[in-house]
């Protein structure tokens, strides 16, 4: 994003879509892009797919360049006296207009002093009215050569439906970010440099078994750290008690946040595919799924597509599956009175 917002007009990750299931790290990564269009000469605005969506974003938008915009309001002198000299006026609201001229002459005048507009919007929700709104009215202004960029975040699922929507089918071309997992090596120096930079030390054992417990997982690696920093206390150190604590704390939060919530979003085909992969310990063959739910292979894809969408299981190869989300199989083995 940092050559996208430098460079400006007509770079593509101007208009990005970050996908990921629930603790990917979504809302942390607006955040900084935020911060990096920022430091470009951006000004940058953040919402969410809530009623009220479009009034937000352009209330945001004058909060934000309050040094730069003309004043919302006008004035006009009513009446003039000679004797002793004085005057009245009263102040009118501009023309209200609607939501794309409003926000037209906003970023006009932004454009005007060379800022550009950076627009992130987070769980996008396609069966919000506002969204498709501020979608549509956002390919216009790519249309007239604006200096704008709007990046949103969602869940799977909630993408593809925006996606599919026929009057904002031009987000079908905008670049889609992924987020998945961390690679090991990155959690080792992201947990070592965070527990350092807030003035603690970290035991090599305790480090590997804080990395073997995050497991490549973006909200994990946050939740671990702070708990293990939260476990040491007044200690300067973190062994291998604070790390069995905080990862304890951790993995109790991550469940209620992330792992319960999820579940509670699955329908009952969902679970039985989820439930008919508990006998692999690793990967499942869909074959062998489809064979333990009572179904064909065709029918069983369903819900693998479904639970995929959802980032709840992903495709490792052709008719092979995985859980992705961390302490997910354990919690499903709870559930179905497995344990």
């Amino acid at each position: 994003m940092h050559d996208a917002f430098l460079q400006g007009q007509g770079n593509p990750n101007l208009s990005s879509i970050l996908v990921g299931a629930r603790g990917t790290g979504k809302t942390v990564c607006l955040s900084c892009i935020c911060k990096d269009a920022e430091e470009t000469g951006w000004i940058a605005v953040s919402s969410s797919a809530i009623p009220g969506l479009l009034e937000d974003v352009y209330e945001q938008t004058i909060i934000a360049g309050r040094d730069i915009l003309h004043s919302p309001v006008r004035t006009r002198i009513t009446s003039v006296s000679a004797g002793p000299l004085s005057a009245s006026w009263e102040t009118q609201p501009r023309a209200e207009g609607n939501w794309r001229t409003r926000m037209g002459d906003l970023i006009a005048q932004l454009n005007d002093k060379g800022f550009g507009l950076l627009i992130t919007v987070d769980e996008v929700d396609a069966s919000l009215d506002e969204m498709v709104v501020l979608a549509s009215v956002y390919q216009l202004f790519v249309r007239e050569q604006r200096k704008v960029a709007l990046v949103m975040a969602g869940l799977p699922s909630n993408v593809d439906a925006l996606v599919s929507n026929k009057s904002v089918s031009f987000l079908r071309r905008a670049q889609r970010h992924r987020l998945g997992l961390i690679d090991k090596p990155d959690v080792y120096d992201a947990v070592r440099r965070t527990i350092e930079s807030s003035g603690k030390l970290i035991e090599d054992d305790a480090l590997a078994t804080c990395v073997n417990a995050i497991d490549g997982f973006p909200y994990m690696l946050q939740l671990v750290g702070y708990r293990c920093w939260q476990a040491a206390g007044d200690k300067t150190t973190i062994g291998a008690e604070e790390a069995r604590r905080g990862i304890a704390a951790a993995k109790s939060d991550f469940e209620e946040h992330v792992i319960a919530s999820t579940y509670r979003e699955l329908s009952r085909g969902d679970i039985r595919f989820v439930e008919a992969m508990l006998p692999d310990p690793g990967e499942s063959r869909l074959a062998e799924v489809a064979s333990r739910m009572g179904v064909s292979s065709s029918y069983a894809s369903k819900y693998r597509g479904r639970l995929c969408a959802a980032g709840v299981i992903e495709g490792v190869a052709r008719g092979i599956v995985r859980f992705s989300i961390p302490g997910f199989r354990e919690y499903v083995v709870r559930q179905a009175g497995l344990e």
